[in-house]
This record gives C-alpha cells, sequence and structure tokens, in this order.
C-alpha cells in the first residue's frame, strides 16, 4: 500500500510540475502587469514569480525531471527493468504530461494564482541551484520580448471579442475601436465635402428676408464666404451669431457674425493631426486647400466625430432618407 502511495505522489508532483511549467510560460507579462494594474487579484499573485522567468522555468524544470527521475528509479526497485521502464514511460506520458499539461493550459491563472506560494517556496530552496543558471540566460538572452499588435491585429482582435458570447465588448463598441483606430490613417481628402457641395456665401450678400430664409433651408451652423470668386475663400459665417446683427447690412459689416480668421487643412494631412488643431484652436471648421492653395472643400469637426465612430450624425435639421 506505500508503494502505490508513494508512487501516487510522486506523478503528482510530476503532474504540478509540468502543467505549471506550461500554465505559467502560456501567461505573457505585459497581459499580467495590464491586469494586476486593474487590480485582478490572481494576476497579482502571479506576476511576481513570472517577472522572474527563467529562474521560474529552471526551477520548475529541475523539480520536474528529479521527480521523474526518482519515479523511475523507484519503480524499477519495485518490479522487473523492462516493466518499470513501461510503467513509468505510460505514468509520466499520461498522468506527468499530457492530462495536466491540457488541464494547466486552459485554466493557467486560476491554477498558478493557487500554486503561487508554492512555487515561491521552491524557488527560494532551489535559488542555489537555480539562480546562476537564470542570471546567465538573463545576460545572453535578454529580457522577454513583450507582444505587440499592428492596427489590423488589435482591429481583429476587437471583432473577435465581439463575436464572442463570452466577451462584454458589442457592436457600437466595435464600430467604435475600429474607426478610432483608423482615422488617424485617413487623409482630410478622403472625408472632407467638396468644394461643389459646399454652400458659400458672397461677403457681399446682404441679410435680408431671402437670405435667412435661405440659412434656415439649409440648415448648417457655419458657412464659408468668399469674395470675387469662390475659389477666394476670406472667412466664415457663422449663423448663431446673425441674430443679434441688424437686417439688410452685407456679411462683411455684421460686428459677430463674420470671422475673417479661420483654419486651414490641406487634403493631404491626417484626421488625428487636424483634429488636434480644430481643439486647441477651439475651431469646428476648416478651409481644405491643396497644396498650392486651391480651394478644394471644407472638413468640420462633425465629420472627423462620424468617421470616429463609423456613423452619421443626423440632427433634426437633416432630410430623412
Amino acid at each position: 500500500m506505500d508503494e502505490y502511495a508513494i508512487s501516487l505522489f510522486l506523478i503528482t508532483l510530476s503532474a504540478l510540475f509540468s502543467g505549471l511549467t506550461l500554465g505559467y510560460f502560456t501567461l505573457n507579462v505585459q497581459n499580467l502587469r495590464r491586469q494586476a494594474k486593474l487590480g485582478h487579484k490572481e494576476a497579482l499573485r502571479i506576476l511576481p514569480i513570472r517577472e522572474k522567468g527563467n529562474q521560474l522555468l529552471t526551477t520548475l524544470l529541475l523539480g520536474n525531471v528529479a521527480v521523474n527521475a526518482i519515479l523511475s528509479v523507484y519503480l524499477s526497485s519495485l518490479v522487473s527493468g523492462a516493466v518499470a521502464a513501461v510503467s513509468a514511460t505510460v505514468l509520466i506520458f499520461l498522468f506527468g504530461e499530457i492530462i495536466p499539461q491540457a488541464v494547466l493550459s486552459r485554466h493557467a491563472m486560476r491554477f498558478g494564482s493557487y500554486a503561487a506560494p508554492l512555487v515561491r517556496i521552491l524557488m527560494f530552496i532551489t535559488a542555489p541551484i537555480t539562480f546562476p543558471i537564470a542570471w546567465i540566460l538573463d545576460k545572453l538572452l535578454g529580457e522577454e520580448m513583450p507582444s505587440l499588435y499592428s492596427t489590423h491585429e488589435i482591429m481583429e482582435l476587437i471583432s473577435e471579442h465581439e463575436d464572442s458570447e463570452h466577451s462584454p465588448i458589442d457592436e457600437d463598441e466595435e464600430r467604435i475601436v475600429h474607426g478610432a483606430l483608423q482615422f488617424s490613417h485617413t487623409t482630410v481628402r478622403e472625408v472632407m465635402t467638396p468644394k461643389e457641395k459646399v454652400h458659400l456665401f458672397d461677403v457681399q450678400e446682404r441679410l435680408t428676408g431671402a437670405f435667412f430664409e435661405k440659412i434656415s433651408r439649409l440648415g448648417h451652423s457655419r458657412y464659408p464666404v468668399y469674395s470675387g470668386k469662390k475659389e477666394n475663400i476670406v472667412g466664415i459665417l457663422f449663423v448663431k451669431d446673425l441674430l443679434i446683427e441688424e437686417e439688410n447690412i452685407a456679411i462683411q459689416d455684421t460686428t459677430e457674425a463674420f470671422e475673417d480668421h479661420f483654419l486651414v487643412a490641406y487634403a493631404h494631412e491626417k484626421l488625428d493631426t487636424v483634429l488636434t488643431r480644430m481643439l486647441k484652436k477651439r475651431q469646428h471648421m476648416c478651409i481644405v486647400r491643396n497644396r498650392n492653395d486651391a480651394f478644394l472643400g471644407v472638413i468640420t469637426l462633425e465629420d472627423i466625430i462620424e468617421e470616429i465612430i463609423q456613423q452619421e450624425i443626423e440632427d433634426e435639421d437633416d432630410p430623412d432618407v
């Protein structure tokens, strides 16, 4: 009976060392640090030992090799050599390697957290052997390389999370994250409203009843203003400020509604650059020009936000589709 108990104990230790070796090293240090910062209790317990990657590896491998060697020798003392070799191989292969590795690879965080205190003690006890080896490996191999993802890989990762029934990420969050990751690679030309579709006003146009009727029908809050020819943009008209202006005066004579200082964005610029400039200057519209300073159209803060959230923003003045 004692022989069976000792054999079972040795197989259990072999399974523990083998499973923990695979389990701990399926856990990425960077992910553990991120989870620890968010207060994940299991990550907080695992991180201190997982950060000592090479010492952890040598400790677990030393324990695994030692236990398997003892098990083989012990079995050979109980039965003949051939039977002992076959028995040790089968037991170690099935119960010391395959089963524990299959289980712990799927539940590495949970089992790794439970075993963390024991592993700390083992690392301390075996330090005279494992620490010098780990130190040499650290010097030769350097630190573990962090896992970095490209923009498209992150987008695919978000999509996989959204598709999973176990993930809290929903369709709207997936869409917005995708838009936020892409908008810094999108140019102004791709998003702007071309000049053919932009409503312009002459700087000499007067604030008449017909003018206000047209403003009301169009329903925008800002309009580019030109002088002479339409390519010669000289300012921006702010509709909300027309309420305090006198009637039948020219746009250029208004005190608040017409602003001759405006932002310019170039068609080749990226949206993140333009957004930063608009927020800094507290402007909601940019006049878009090409490299030769020719007028191409306009881009608004709303255009950029729509690109980020990947959805059109509609207000009460927009026509129903």
